[in-house]
């Protein structure tokens, strides 16, 4: 038997094959683009997800011939985007994406209203999509009125293959509507946007069935035996499966172009203030806490930009870890989610003298962006997260010196696991495996081995330490002149 993962990406799909042991046996990507109609907006129209989607399953019958015992299937998508159907479910508009940050005006009125974060359990955040509504209430209310339904991006996918709209809660977590400790929608919460339950998705637990694939799409695909659709996942909730970050404390760094800081929990402890983020887990009876920053690997990409030199050969010749130096960088090229919530704060480079070279800024850089996820880690521990080791991955965690700043600056140790899959399509395959049936959470959602530990350096962690306490210093002194 075999199950297929599903990663729905903001820039392409990927699809993951594996057998009945989680084992892959084969993936395939394909790519579709962002509109940007007007300046702060991003869109997708979800045809082409569709369109990705049947290209994948293409690819992957035409060169594994274990694709025809399919049991089950996962989608894990990106977080918070709109598709306003109607009610034949036909697209009403491009969906809104996560990115689009349009409606900060509107995201801003919910977020006044007490409730919000009351049930939520978190900032109402433009990208969220409660908001997205607001807006298209207020600009585009012949549409609105049109919506009879209201789908995530992995939802929709769900409806495409179940003929069902069902969703999962890790990725209603994200829409601003959900009672998060409650796991359920807020009737009160939608109802101040003007929205209803009836216009929501059935919400499942992602490891749970969303449904059967539809029939005419199994011919189509040539199987012949049931296949079982999960509820899926948010993309970041869908990574924590597929290292299996599933016990308390338990959770990874991810140094992609933004970066992010997550830890599973064993029960809701929102801290809204904080501008944490605390969602339902994709299985039962668990949540998940993340910081987010806005530009990790971005950070270097820009600093390789206006050096002339790759990324990778800035990190090349950093020689054995240091003591921070004068050089100091507020990696907020983007703005800054976690914790400042703060979209119009940009970054600043100080410090600099004569002598300065290329390595003493790509040390600053690279310790700026690890004094970010150290602000992440201790929003985690106000309340009450503990991690004592956490999981690198993402490409930033090609540079050793980069693993060796983090582990310091976070004092937590970092370990690598083994080359091969690990990220949100092998989370998404695991789901699709509980929920056919292939086991239980506990026997399918294990880590990967790990290969490698990276500590914290004792010589330079009081170093380290107080300069994060210098970088903390530096956000009101830089706010206050934007």
């Amino acid at each position: 038997m075999s199950y297929l993962g599903i990663d729905l990406g903001t820039s392409g799909l990927r699809a993951l094959l594996v057998d009945d042991a989680g084992r892959p046996l084969g993936a395939t990507e394909r790519h579709y683009g962002v509109a940007h109609p007007h300046a702060g907006w991003s869109e997708q129209d979800p045809a082409d997800w569709i369109t990705a989607f049947q290209g994948a399953v293409a690819d992957l019958r035409a060169a594994h011939p274990e694709f025809a015992d399919l049991r089950g299937i996962g989608v894990a998508g990106h977080m918070h985007g709109a598709c306003a159907l109607d009610g034949a479910d036909r697209v009403l508009r491009p969906a809104i994406l996560w990115n689009d940050t349009r409606s900060h005006a509107e995201a801003a009125v919910l977020d006044a209203d007490p409730r919000f974060r009351a049930l939520t359990g978190n900032i109402v955040f433009p990208g969220f999509t409660a908001p997205k509504l607001a807006w298209m209430a207020a600009h585009e209310p012949d549409l609105f009125a049109q919506a009879a339904r209201v789908l995530l991006p992995a939802a929709y996918l769900n409806l495409w293959l179940t003929g069902e709209a069902v969703g999962d809660l890790s990725d209603a977590s994200g829409t601003a509507w959900l009672d998060t400790g409650g796991r359920d929608w807020s009737d009160d919460l939608l109802a101040a946007t003007g929205m209803t339950r009836a216009q929501m998705p059935r919400l499942v637990e992602g490891s749970g069935a969303a449904g059967q694939l539809r029939a005419d799409l199994a011919a189509e695909w040539g199987l012949s035996a049931p296949v079982t659709v999960a509820g899926g996942a948010g993309d970041n909730a869908a990574a924590a499966c597929g290292i299996g970050a599933m016990a308390e404390g338990a959770g990874f760094v991810s140094l992609g172009t933004s970066g992010v800081l997550l830890a599973a929990r064993d029960g809701y402890a929102p801290a809204p203030d904080t501008a944490l983020h605390s969602f339902c887990h994709a299985v039962p009876g668990r949540w998940y806490q993340m910081g987010v920053m806005l530009a990790a690997t971005d950070s270097l990409n820009w600093l390789g930009r206006v050096t002339g030199a790759k990324p990778a050969a800035l990190t090349a010749d950093l020689g054995p870890l240091r003591a921070p130096g004068a050089v100091r960088f507020l990696p907020y090229l983007s703005g800054e989610r976690t914790p400042h919530n703060d979209p119009a704060i940009r970054a600043s480079l100080t410090g600099m003298a004569a002598a300065t070279d290329r390595d003493d800024l790509t040390r600053a850089v690279l310790e700026g962006v690890a004094f970010g996820l150290a602000d992440s880690l201790a929003a985690l521990q106000s309340t009450g997260a503990q991690p004592t080791q956490l999981m690198a991955i993402g490409g930033g965690a090609r540079s050793e010196y980069w693993l060796q700043v983090i582990a310091t600056a976070l004092d937590v140790t970092l370990t690598l696991p083994e080359d091969g899959e690990f990220g949100a399509a092998l989370g998404a395959a695991r789901l699709g495996m509980v929920a056919a049936g292939a086991g239980t959470v506990d026997q399918v959602m294990t880590p990967p081995r790990v290969t490698r530990h990276v500590a914290p350096d004792p010589a330079l962690r009081d170093a380290f330490a107080q300069a994060h306490a210098d970088f903390r210093a530096a956000y009101p002194a830089i706010r206050s002149v934007q």
